[in-house]
């Protein structure tokens, strides 16, 4: 009769209630180790809606006035990794990041987008998490607690736009690996700095006693004085907390609230297509029309919240596609008629948007502390119109004017084309609210940023070491005309 290829108590392991395993017995010639190092068991994919609900962070202001403080009220649990797509390289590194979490970080769970999670799974020693494309959006405003983003802009926009339908969004902690990057905070060898820094950010501290004095001594301990292994104090050798002056620091990128209706003045949201539930470029199958749901929170215990709009952190753009003829809009302010715009294409973009389509097009670039939204024409047909900076609350609104022949016009909302209009359609724009409440600041975009260590008095220099050094850096602020990198 054969021998097991290997121990009872490992065969007992491999048929724990939380694999899958086959039940299957090898020749005495097998090697026992190899049997059970290479079991196919450990490599799952799980469902991400088995896990825990979100763990929403706290925002407290800081001596800036504009730079926040992440407080985590318990350790984050669910992590969304998200590499840039079609690159091996970049691969490589997640999977790298993915055992350094799991080795260093007890009680993490590690979530991929379900293309990405199919891909990469094989290659790391431990299940991870997702969801299907037509559950994603909802399911992760509800169960994230952070985004980790490794690529360039587009990986972020690609972020954002999971929680476009969301008034909550995540913090996003970005490493910059793609081409330009002028939004990614981190380079990716300092992974491990980054993502301690902000795990451990606020850790046992309560809310209510943020500002007391025993915060700078912060215990380490849950909150029945028992060490907690699947909190702070189950960090391999990381467990001691940062302290209030140590907390990792946060930008609120504003984004745009946007509504399409048709000539009835009708919503017709429902019939746009998120990007990040379609993955067109990926020719996925059975891609599902998205419903928007109403503003109150949602049952969840209201972590994502679902808006009657969607959002955008770049952009909102009309053009004229693959016509010959030149886009003819009306454009309103406030209620107010501004112009008929003849032009290629119009803009309303936030100043986050204002160093992406908006520069190219010869729009202002704007800090993205200014609460402020910006209108740029694409190749206007008059040089009287200008590109127009104005207040965050104003209400603009592009309406398709009669004399585009019949002609259905793309809108675009941060990149992607979503939905066609036509003659008497309206796009409706604003800037996103920022409310402060008790628990802090709701809405946004919360990127986690690198604070500098040369900051005045007011701090000043430190809300503007990373936008200055971009500006520097990958525009090329100050260089002279004609000078080398």
């Amino acid at each position: 009769m054969p021998r097991p290829c290997f121990s009872a108590r490992a065969f007992a392991l491999l048929n724990a209630p939380s694999y899958t395993v086959k039940n299957t017995r090898c020749s005495p010639a097998d090697q026992p180790w190899r049997n059970f190092s290479l079991s196919a068991s450990r490599k799952q994919i799980l469902d991400a809606a088995t896990l825990n609900n979100r763990i929403v962070p706290h925002y407290q202001q800081t001596k800036t006035a504009s730079l926040l403080a992440l407080h985590w009220p318990e350790p984050p649990r669910n992590i969304l990794l998200m590499p840039k797509l079609h690159a091996p390289h970049v691969t490589v590194s997640a999977i790298e990041f993915a055992k350094h979490i799991h080795n260093n970080y007890p009680g993490l769970n590690l979530v991929f987008e379900s293309h990405i999670a199919k891909t990469i799974h094989q290659d790391l020693p431990f299940p991870i998490y997702s969801a299907a494309p037509a559950d994603a959006t909802a399911l992760y405003a509800d169960k994230i607690d952070l985004v980790t983003t490794m690529g360039g802009d587009g990986t972020i926009l690609r972020a954002a736009s999971l929680f476009s339908s969301h008034f909550s969004v995540p913090p996003i902690l970005a490493f910059s690996m793609g081409t330009l990057g002028f939004l990614g905070e981190w380079k990716f060898d300092e992974y491990k700095r980054a993502f301690r820094e902000c795990y451990m950010s606020g850790c046992s501290v309560s809310t209510e006693d943020l500002q007391g004095p025993h915060t700078r001594t912060a215990t380490t301990t849950a909150i029945d004085g028992l060490p907690d292994p699947d909190g702070w104090d189950g960090v391999r050798g990381n467990g001691k907390c940062m302290g209030l002056n140590r907390t990792s620091k946060i930008l609120l990128r504003n984004r745009l609230r946007v509504g399409i209706y048709d000539s009835e003045g009708r919503n017709i949201n429902e019939h746009i297509l998120p990007t990040s539930t379609a993955e067109p470029a990926l020719g996925l199958e059975g891609e599902p029309v998205f419903t928007p749901q109403s503003s109150t929170p949602n049952s969840a215990g209201g972590r994502g919240g679902t808006s009657p709009y969607l959002h955008a952190i770049n952009e909102v753009s009309i053009d004229r596609g693959s016509h010959p003829h030149l886009a003819i809009i009306d454009i309103f302010v406030n209620g107010h008629f501004l112009t008929e715009a003849v032009a290629d294409g119009i803009l309303i973009s936030t100043p986050t948007g204002s160093t992406a389509y908006s520069l190219s097009a010869g729009g202002s670039i704007v800090h993205p502390l200014v609460k402020s939204l910006l209108i740029t024409p694409i190749s206007p047909r008059s040089l009287s119109f200008r590109p127009l900076v104005l207040p965050l609350h104003t209400k603009v609104v592009l309406r398709l004017s009669k004399r585009n022949r019949g002609r259905e016009l793309p809108v675009s909302i941060d990149g992607k084309r979503r939905l066609g209009v036509t003659i008497g359609m309206e796009v409706r724009v604003e800037g996103e609210k920022l409310e402060r409440t008790e628990d802090g600041w709701k809405g946004g975009v919360p990127c986690v940023i690198r604070a500098s260590s040369k900051s005045d008095s007011e701090g000043f220099g430190e809300d503007d070491d990373s936008w200055v050094g971009g500006l520097n850096g990958l525009l090329k602020f100050n260089y002279p005309f004609g000078a080398g990198p």
